[in-house]
């Protein structure tokens, strides 16, 4: 039997249909079309800042600071890490848990008490109720959040920042200062060197892939490497506390106001050791009087009496008034513009060379020394001194010294005459040890730094030349005869050449002296090749006999003793006497 085809025949298209189907495609092509305008253009910013947030990670950004060191690397100040501990109990859960399951406040409280030495109702206290968002501790040393972290529960966030943390306490306060509560520097230090010792992060985020996979991007090299620069004093801590031990004694003896000793290397300004009395405990700064945290060694001004003495003899021989051999007449008093001035134990002491002058520490003979010096000069060399300017320094802002105006000082005979034994004019403690340093070191200024780098700074400045080297090495060994056999031989060390000064100068008060007492002592060694000077102030003394030689000069013995050992610093063999030691 035979097929047959089946035969179609064609009919064109209906038109309505090809209508509605062209016009179809085109609202969708016009739809996709618009769509892909809104992205690219209207919402490109948004979109770009999304997938930003998609692509990178976010460090854990904390405020920092760098470490404070001694000059051999011993710690002063870090940064010690410190966790909060917050508990979300709706979250609940541990691990190999199912995804749903919650497990209980009890549960959790049982795992983390052991830890975090705790027993388990104090802890499960702390909850109070609360589903979400609860504070649990803070303080949290590194090695019990590491053990915390460990458990992988979920629900529990460990927040780090960081605390600072002295661990030599009152050793360094009045120099170093403190951080308050929100990391700021506040003192000292870690306020007047705030921005070199915070950490100042380059980079905080991360490019990633789909996968994870860090991306590159322009990030420079260390952008997320940590900070481990640390801020270098050039203070010895050994010395330090010898100092501090030493000051804190006499200042406790004597029942002083307050103390301050230093040590400081007459060539470059570095300061060995700076410590003051009374002190506190920077970890605990809260619980004490804001008083404690001025710099006063700095900031306030005393007349400096007979510890200036030394300097107004260089002044004079510089300006050949007087002549290394010459003497003085002392008949304990003299009356200067109506004035009777006198010595300090009111006797003379007859005909004296200048040696004795420091030795005895004659009013009457610095007078008739000066007064033999043009007032209008004298002013002028005070002026050149830097009496009566801020102290450029890394410690606290200096307070600018006081000086007599010009005219009031050369039309009065009365001010040149005090001012020849160191009243009249006031400086700061730390400016008294810069004149001092130039004395020993040949004449030079130099500048009193504590910080390392500081260092930079001073040698691209020109040195100011105060004093010649002759009338350096001069006055220098009249005060070495000051602690041989003058009011100074407290400080006398057998072996080592030492010179010095005392000083005890009533404090003014309204335009009027008073009976409160500032004692003082400055020391050079060794004086055939000066090194160190060394400077103690203590401020009301309130028991009798409170002198320099009392007062201050076995502070200054016990921290040249130390600073012998520590310096290493050889005995001398003078040059007018042969010391031998018997077999």
């Amino acid at each position: 039997m035979k097929k047959y085809k089946k035969i179609v025949h064609l009919a064109p298209l209906d038109q309505s249909r090809f209508k509605v189907l062209y016009i179809f495609n085109l609202i969708i092509i016009l739809c996709l079309l618009g769509r892909l305008v809104k992205l690219q253009v209207f919402n490109a910013s948004d979109l770009q800042r999304e997938a930003r947030l998609l692509q990178s990670s976010k460090t854990n950004s904390l405020k920092k600071r760098r470490s404070i060191v001694d000059r051999d690397n011993r710690l002063i100040a870090y940064d010690k890490p410190l966790y909060k501990l917050w508990a979300h109990p709706k979250y609940f859960n541990f691990p190999g848990d199912s995804i749903n399951k919650v497990r209980t406040i009890e549960e959790v409280v049982k795992k983390l008490a052991p830890i975090l030495d705790m027993n388990n109702a104090a802890l499960l206290g702390k909850f109070n109720n609360k589903i979400s968002g609860i504070k649990l501790l803070d303080k949290i040393p590194e090695g019990k959040a590491v053990k915390i972290k460990n458990l992988q529960i979920s629900g529990i966030d460990l927040f780090k920042y960081s605390q600072r943390y002295y661990p030599q306490g009152e050793l360094y306060s009045n120099l170093v200062g403190f951080v308050n509560d929100e990391n700021k520097g506040s003192a000292g230090l870690e306020l007047h060197l705030d921005n070199q010792l915070k950490v100042f992060n380059k980079s905080n985020s991360i490019k990633r892939g789909g996968d994870g996979t860090p991306l590159p991007d322009n990030s420079g090299p260390g952008d997320f490497i940590s900070d481990y620069k640390s801020l270098g004093l050039t203070i010895d801590s050994k010395l330090q506390k010898s100092a501090f031990n030493s000051l804190s004694k006499q200042v406790s003896k004597w029942k002083a106001k307050k103390g301050f000793a230093i040590v400081m290397d007459v060539n470059n300004g570095q300061i060995l050791s700076l410590v003051t009395v009374p002190s506190y405990d920077p970890n605990k700064f809260w619980k004490y009087n804001s008083e404690l945290f001025r710099g006063w060694y700095s900031q306030d001004l005393f007349e400096p009496g007979s510890t200036f003495k030394p300097i107004n003899l260089a002044l004079a021989l510089e300006e050949k008034v007087i002549e290394k051999d010459g003497s003085v007449e002392d008949i304990g008093k003299i009356n200067v513009g109506g004035w009777t001035l006198s010595n300090w134990d009111k006797k003379g002491n007859g005909y004296i060379d200048y040696p004795k002058v420091l030795q005895v520490s004659s009013n009457v003979g610095m007078v008739k020394i000066m007064q033999n010096l043009d007032p209008k000069i004298y002013w002028t060399l005070l002026k050149n001194l830097g009496i009566d300017k801020n102290l450029e320094t890394d410690l606290y802002e200096s307070t600018a010294g006081q000086l007599k105006a010009k005219d009031l000082f050369v039309n009065q005979s009365i001010e040149p005459a005090v001012a020849a034994f160191g009243k009249g004019f006031a400086i700061s403690p730390l400016k008294l040890v810069q004149l001092h340093a130039a004395l020993a070191n040949g004449g030079f200024e130099v500048t009193p730094h504590v910080t390392q780098n500081f260092k930079e700074r001073v040698n691209q400045s020109s040195k100011k030349q105060f004093f010649s080297h002759s009338v350096s090495k001069t006055v220098l060994e009249w005060m070495e005869s000051v602690v041989d056999k003058g009011s100074g031989a407290g400080a006398k060390i057998e072996g080592y050449r030492i010179a010095g000064k005392t000083g005890t100068s009533q404090k003014a008060l309204n335009g009027s002296y008073t009976s409160k007492k500032v004692c003082s002592f400055v020391a050079t060694l060794p004086v055939n090749d000066p090194k160190y000077v060394v400077l103690v102030v203590v401020d009301e003394p309130s028991k009798s006999y409170a002198y320099g030689s009392t007062v201050a000069v076995p502070v200054a013995k016990e921290i040249i003793e130390s600073l012998i050992v520590i310096e290493k610093i050889p005995p001398q063999i003078k040059d007018h006497e042969m010391i031998v030691k018997k077999p």
